[in-house]
């Protein structure tokens, strides 16, 4: 679905730390009496400005009284003399009955926002304004029964309503991006194009869909399925008429016109069928657009060989679109993509571009079966499609690449945002129970744990019983909208398993504290291990029931650290449960939660010493539970320096540490262990990020917890230079060496570029210092042709104050990354955000300058994105004493929620977590968060978002 550079998933595009998931409370929320919020049709009443937002539940869910089995569409597209100019026409002939068995009185009501109706006809007959035939109200377009057939006769409603791109600047429906249509229909789109029934469950045919406009200005008109025809039609003007064969909802519908480039291929499927493949973009970005292509080519050919998936049409095109709210969207065989998240050559993208964009590549790609083929019943069942579509992104780039890398991403991913969502003021389930504003519903539990519950199906059936499952799913379900429940039945007939109680992950929220305690026998020989659950209450769930938790466990043998058993599959059901492992001669230390098996916060009882953690670092066998056991060092160190500094009034510059003699060899270790892979080494010498650190206080320390993290950073560089100049020298490219995304190439640029940070981490004035800002100045210069090792050279280079030595070469790296970047949008995006998000004093002022340089934008996400949203996930400079940056932050939403409500809610997200601070600073955000919710004309987005934060 829906996708984000900053979060991988296709549609989060949005604040990493906001927290944009506000749906699963059942607490009615109330407008203010005065409130009018914005939304629904040039014609709403006046009374219909004033209601309260809506609040919609599950429970509530009912099929729409009328059917719809296709539908045609016919766009006239015009610029119009000004922006406002509602020049574009668009008329719709719907093919409706009544359903067998609905109310004969019931009106047929379809959504519409923002839309001029021009006239309405059933069967030709023109139905005239006032009569009482129909009524728009707020907007609803209400056709009274009268004026239909009787009974269950199928008839045709034809309307033609006009529209304005050009002013569309909330990005949803159809709108301009630079001198370009195109459309975004998910969630709630489709109604700011035509009156529909804009939701999952009706499903028809999209039977022919007219797209006509000027020739010179959009040669290039795209729409879903197949093109049928195309000509001109005088006045220099020419159309195209599109075909999708198969039944789909509203919000996959999409159309492109504008001048393009493209690059092409094909691919011939399992049963032979030749597929053309197109990725267009503008033309200056063509040569960007081969890696996309590639991606593509994999993906079709990795979901033949995994899952036995085939793709139906004879065409896919992917289309980067420069102003565009989410990441990217998987519009039946015309994917729109954000640039961000498509665009790649070495000079302009880095590796994680790379990699992120083949991920969401494969993820939009595999929602042609997991979403497309079969589709979610209502916007409840939103897990249904994306976290088994991330699942099997995230298992295509295992396969594809290296499985334990791709693990620990997904699972920092998971740490770093879902669990800081499941512990606020949004906590839902997976699958919510309530919403407002539905774009408010893509948030990282739906997607990044909706992902980890599927990967516990195949955890708890097996591989293959997973495919058994798959397959199942989709010969009983294709072409219809389902629901979770429906997947979780496939799962347990295609395997004969019980799964009722595994219900419960799709109806709690909250993460669950598992808790280990082990016991060995030496006379018995036996090795016992008690396993517990507990999750702590949230938003209107006091009390939580068992989960049935898969924890994957191993037994290391306590001397030696050979594996003594392997990786086994227990099955938690019950508050409490003892396993035991017979068998055992001596003494073992346990792996336990495998692969993060289950998203669960861990708790060893006692808790594990410095020894033993050093020893898993070192001994074992799982990959994943290695790196983790590193990382437990790390962030015991840090909390405990958080602690001292706080305890001392605070830390003193350039504190030193004093590194535990496990914790330093754990780390030396890693850093001469020519043997593991590049990228396992760099995740395992960096110390865990802050968004995972708080969440081990009670109340998160703003200042002392990145002092701290920083202390630890400097004081193993200061003990460890030799080694970090050793690697980074060691690592340097070859001459003369050719420009590769392997997984080598990247593992070495990704390790070299630690090892830079570290030493750039060294006291400015000292010869370290010296020497690594020399090291940083010259890898910055010699890297034009490759983003990478740019882009770590100006960070280094970046984060330098304005009073230290190297002030200068920071400013000469500014302005030689701007100058080079040539106007290029992503580029430039990398130059706004590296500095909104660097590590220096005064970072707000430096922000306030930024959004005043004439190359940012308010209306453009992304780059708004990268210099509002980038900043407000600085957690020392954002929640700097004072609340100057919650002030600025909270215009700056005033601002974007005049201009589009998806980005402006997203950013009032970085406020939701006030109770976690101390009160002086929590006071401040509740005071952002109720001068914005009391706005006059705010959106239904942002006030949700205000409305569950302070509730």
């Amino acid at each position: 679905g829906r996708h984000e550079s900053w979060i991988r998933r296709g549609k989060l595009l949005g604040l990493a730390c906001a927290l944009p998931g506000i749906l699963g409370l059942r607490v009615p929320l109330r407008a203010p009496a005065n409130l009018n919020l914005r939304g629904g049709s040039v014609l709403m009443s006046s009374a219909s400005d004033q209601a309260a937002p809506v609040e919609k539940f599950r429970k509530d869910y009912a099929p729409t009284p009328y059917a719809i089995s296709e539908i045609e569409l016919d766009f006239s597209l015009h610029d119009g003399e000004t922006a406002e100019s509602r020049a574009t026409t668009v008329t719709s002939r719907l093919h409706v009955s009544r359903r067998p068995g609905a109310d004969a009185g019931a009106s047929l009501d379809l959504d519409g926002e923002d839309l001029e109706l021009v006239s309405l006809a059933v069967d030709g007959v023109e139905l005239t304004p006032g009569g009482g035939a129909y009524a728009v109200e707020g907007d609803v377009l209400s056709i009274d029964s009268s004026a239909l057939p009787a009974g269950e006769a199928p008839f045709v409603l034809e309307s033609v309503v006009r529209l304005a791109p050009a002013a569309n600047l909330q990005l949803s429906g159809l709108y301009k991006s630079g001198g370009m249509f195109c459309t975004q229909c998910e969630a709630e789109g489709f109604r700011r194009i035509t009156y529909y029934y804009d939701r999952p469950d009706v499903m028809a045919t999209f039977s022919r869909v007219r797209l006509e406009a000027g020739k010179e200005s959009y040669p290039v008109l795209l729409s879903n399925g197949n093109r049928l025809e195309h000509g001109d039609c005088g006045g220099g003007r020419h159309f195209a008429v599109w075909e999708d064969p198969y039944p789909k909802p509203s919000y996959l519908f999409a159309l492109v016109a504008g001048d393009l480039g493209k690059v092409s291929g094909t691919f011939q499927t399992a049963s032979g069928r030749q597929v053309e493949l197109n990725v267009y973009s503008e033309k200056e970005n063509v040569d960007q657009c081969d890696h996309a292509l590639a991606s593509l080519i994999k993906s079709m050919q990795w979901d033949e060989e995994r899952f036995g998936l085939e793709y139906d049409l004879s065409l896919y095109n992917i289309v980067a679109v420069n102003d565009f709210n989410m990441g990217a969207m998987e519009n039946k065989g015309l994917n729109i993509f954000n640039t961000a998240l498509t665009l790649a050559k070495p000079s302009t993208a880095t590796d994680d571009n790379y990699e992120r964009i083949e991920s969401v590549i494969g993820h939009e790609y595999f929602h042609n079966w997991s979403g497309n083929r079969v589709t979610c019943r209502d916007w409840f069942q939103l897990t249904l499609k994306e976290g088994l579509t991330v699942f099997r992104d995230q298992e295509f780039s295992s396969d594809v690449g290296s499985r334990p890398v791709v693990r620990i991403e997904n699972v920092k991913s998971v740490r770093g945002r879902q669990f800081i969502e499941d512990a606020g003021p949004m906590s839902h389930p997976i699958r919510p129970e309530s919403y407002i504003a539905m774009d408010n519903f893509y948030t990282s539990t739906v997607y990044e744990k909706g992902a980890e519950v599927i990967r516990m199906y195949m955890t708890l059936v097996g591989k293959d019983g997973f495919r058994r499952g798959l397959t199942e799913y989709f010969k009983r379900h294709d072409g219809a909208a389902v629901t979770c429940d429906d997947f979780r039945a496939a799962m347990a007939d295609a395997n004969g398993v019980d799964l009722a109680q595994f219900e419960r992950w799709y109806t709690q929220a909250g993460t669950p504290v598992l808790t280990a305690a082990g016991a060995y026998d030496a006379a018995a020989g036996v090795y016992s291990l008690t396993l517990s659950q507990a999750c702590p209450p949230t938003p209107g769930q006091a009390a939580k029931e068992p989960f049935h938790i898969p924890v994957v466990v191993g037994l290391l043998d306590a001397e030696s650290g050979a594996e003594v058993v392997a990786s086994r599959t227990l099955e938690l059901r019950e508050a409490s449960q003892t396993f035991t492992f017979e068998g055992l001669p001596a003494p073992v230390v346990p792996s336990i939660l495998r692969g993060f098996s289950a998203p669960v916060k861990l708790v060893h009882e006692p808790a594990l010493t410095d020894d033993t953690l050093a020893f898993l670092a070192a001994h074992d066998t799982d990959a994943f539970n290695r790196w983790e056991a590193g990382q437990a060092l790390g962030a015991k160190l840090v909390l405990d320096t958080a602690s001292a500094f706080a305890a001392a009034g605070g830390a003193k510059p350039d504190a030193a540490v004093e590194l535990p003699a496990p914790f330093l060899a754990a780390f030396r270790s890693t850093l001469s262990d020519a043997s593991l892979d590049p990228s396992l080494r760099a995740y395992a010498l960096v110390l865990p990020p802050l968004s995972e650190l708080s969440q081990a206080m009670a109340v998160i320390d703003p200042t002392n917890l990145p002092a701290a993290r920083r202390a630890v950073r400097r004081s193993l560089a200061l003990a460890c230079q030799q080694e970090l100049v050793a690697l980074y020298d060691s690592l340097a490219p070859p001459p003369g060496a050719p420009f590769s995304v392997d997984g080598a190439e990247i593992g070495r640029r990704r390790l070299r570029n630690c090892a830079l940070g570290y030493l750039c981490s060294l006291p400015d004035g000292s010869p370290g210092g010296r020497d690594a800002v020399a090291r940083a100045k010259a890898q910055f210069d010699a890297s034009a042709g490759c983003m990478t090792d740019r882009l770590a050279a100006f960070s280094c280079l970046v984060g330098k104050p304005d009073d230290s030595p190297a002030a200068a070469e920071r400013a000469a790296a500014v302005a030689a990354f701007h100058e080079a970047a040539g106007g290029d949008a992503l580029v430039v995006n990398k130059w706004f955000m590296t500095q909104a998000t660097a590590d220096r004093a005064g970072l707000l002022d430096d922000v306030k300058a930024l959004v005043q340089h004439p190359d940012f934008s308010w209306t453009n996400p992304n780059r708004l994105r990268s210099v509002v949203s980038a900043f407000a996930s600085s957690m020392e400079h954002f929640h700097a004493p004072g609340g100057a940056a919650y002030a600025w932050l909270g215009d700056a939403i005033e601002k974007v929620d005049k201009i589009n409500p998806q980005v402006a809610s997203r950013l009032a997200g970085a406020f939701a977590l006030h109770k976690r601070y101390d009160a002086e600073r929590g006071e401040l955000m509740r005071a952002q968060l109720s001068r914005i919710k009391a706005l006059p004309g705010l959106s239904k987005d942002t006030f949700e978002v205000c409305a569950r934060s302070l509730a």
